[in-house]
C-alpha cells in the first residue's frame, strides 16, 4: 500500500529509522498572525535564538541527515543544526508551506471578513483551496513523497530531520500515518521551532512525539 494507504514500504522494512518533524523559528508575519504561505519571511531575533536553542537539542540525537524546504525562514533554521553536525542541508521545494493565493499576507482577522466561508469550511475539515491555492492533500502529495525519499537513504536505526511549516508538517504527518485527509486538523499545530517525531515500527510509521520542545523519552510500559 503507498503512505495514504497506511502502511509504507519503508514500514514493512522494520528498520527502526525516525523523522523528526521541525518547524522553523518566530518571523514577524507570525507575531502579526499572517498567512504566510509560501511567502519567503525572514527569521525574527527571537526565532533565530529559537532555532540556536533547538538545533543544541537536536544535535543530541545524532541526526544523520537534514532536508528543509527551500524558504529562508525553514534553511536558516536548519543552518543551526547543520553548524553543530556538520551536516550539509538539502533544500527542497516541495517541503514549502502551503500556496494559499490570496490568502497570503492577510491576517487572519483580514481573512476571515473578506473570505469568512472558505475560512470556516476549512476549519471544519472540507477540502477547501484557500485562497485559491493549494489543497491539504495536494500538499501531502508533494512533501510526503520527500520525506519518505530521503527516509530511504538512512541506514537501520538512522535519524532524518526535515525542516519544514506547520501545514506542511501536519499534513504529511497525517499522510504518513495512513489517517482519513479530514481527521489531519485533529493533530493540532506546532510551535515555532518546536518538532515532532515519527518512528518506524513492524506496521509502519508511528507518532511518536508531537509539538516537543524537549528530548523524547522513551516509551515505558504495555505499549512498548
Amino acid at each position: 500500500m503507498t503512505a495514504g494507504g497506511g502502511e509504507t514500504a519503508a514500514g514493512r522494512t522494520g528498520r527502526g529509522r525516525r523523522l523528526i518533524l521541525w518547524r522553523h523559528g518566530q518571523t514577524s508575519w507570525n507575531l502579526e498572525r499572517r498567512f504566510q504561505g509560501t511567502t519567503d519571511v525572514d527569521l525574527t531575533d527571537t526565532g533565530r535564538a529559537q532555532a540556536r536553542r533547538a538545533a543544541r537539542l537536536l544535535a543530541g540525537l545524532a541526526p544523520d541527515a537534514i532536508v528543509a524546504s527551500d524558504l529562508r525562514r525553514a534553511v536558516d533554521t536548519a543552518s543551526e543544526l547543520a553548524a553543530l553536525t556538520g551536516l550539509d542541508v538539502v533544500q527542497e521545494e516541495g517541503l514549502r508551506e502551503t500556496y494559499a493565493g490570496v490568502w497570503q499576507g492577510l491576517t487572519h482577522d483580514e481573512i476571515l471578513a473578506r473570505h469568512g466561508e472558505e475560512y470556516l469550511a476549512w476549519k471544519r475539515g472540507e477540502p477547501v483551496r484557500r485562497g485559491g491555492g493549494e489543497l491539504e492533500t495536494e500538499v501531502a502529495d508533494r512533501a510526503a513523497p520527500v520525506v519518505l525519499r530521503h527516509a530511504d537513504k538512512l541506514p537501520a536505526g538512522g535519524t532524518l530531520v526535515v525542516v519544514s511549516h506547520g501545514g506542511t508538517i501536519r499534513t504529511t504527518i497525517g499522510r504518513l500515518l495512513g489517517l482519513d485527509a479530514h481527521l489531519w486538523e485533529g493533530l493540532g499545530g506546532l510551535s515555532n521551532c518546536s518538532w515532532s517525531v515519527l518512528g518506524e515500527g513492524a506496521r509502519g510509521w508511528r507518532l511518536l512525539e508531537h509539538n516537543a520542545g524537549s528530548l523524547p523519552e522513551p516509551v515505558l510500559g504495555d505499549d512498548t
